[in-house]
């Protein structure tokens, strides 16, 4: 329509030539698009799909972030592996040295039996993991003395019940 009036002047034939009726109750309708096109409230690109191309990444994202949180929550727990479990009963030890009751010393002793506990699970391939077991086994027989030594020294600083700890040890 907007080439039309350039072109008049060689073809006087467009002149016949109108823009189409665009109402509702016209006698041919015209298609939505080109209504759209003649009432210029034809709607770009982004327009129409604008809310779907910024709102789709936005959507995903946040499910990635759920399924991520979900699937550190369902995974299986991994066991630590010897290396990991020998750093653990090591740092134990500087905890002993600073226990200052009894009970610090009970929950100590259940870390170890854990740490115990679960490699034991593992598997002992070759001559390497049986050394790194020894070496689990080692190490926690020497917190177990240091456990003991500790006890004695708290009930050595507490007169009246170091006799009865010591009984009581000897009995379990």
């Amino acid at each position: 329509m907007n080439a039309r009036r350039d072109l008049l002047a060689e073809l006087p034939a467009l002149s016949q030539i109108a823009t189409p009726d665009t109402d509702a109750g016209a006698y041919i309708p015209v298609h939505p698009g080109a209504a759209a096109v003649y009432e210029g409230t034809r709607e770009s690109f982004l327009d129409q799909w604008g809310n779907a191309i910024f709102l789709a990444p936005m959507i995903a994202g946040g499910l990635a972030s759920v399924l991520a949180a979900a699937w550190k929550f369902l995974r299986p727990v991994e066991t630590p592996s010897r290396e990991e479990a020998l750093d653990t009963l090591y740092a134990l030890g500087r905890r002993i040295r600073a226990a200052g009751r009894e009970s610090e010393l009970e929950e100590i002793e259940r870390e170890i039996d854990q740490v115990l506990r679960t490699q034991r699970d593992q598997p002992v391939a070759d001559d390497k993991a049986e050394r790194a077991v020894t070496a689990v086994n080692v190490a926690a027989h020497r917190l177990e003395n240091l456990i003991h030594d500790r006890r004695i020294h708290l009930a050595s600083r507490q007169p009246g019940q170091a006799e009865s700890q010591i009984e009581g040890r000897a009995e379990s």
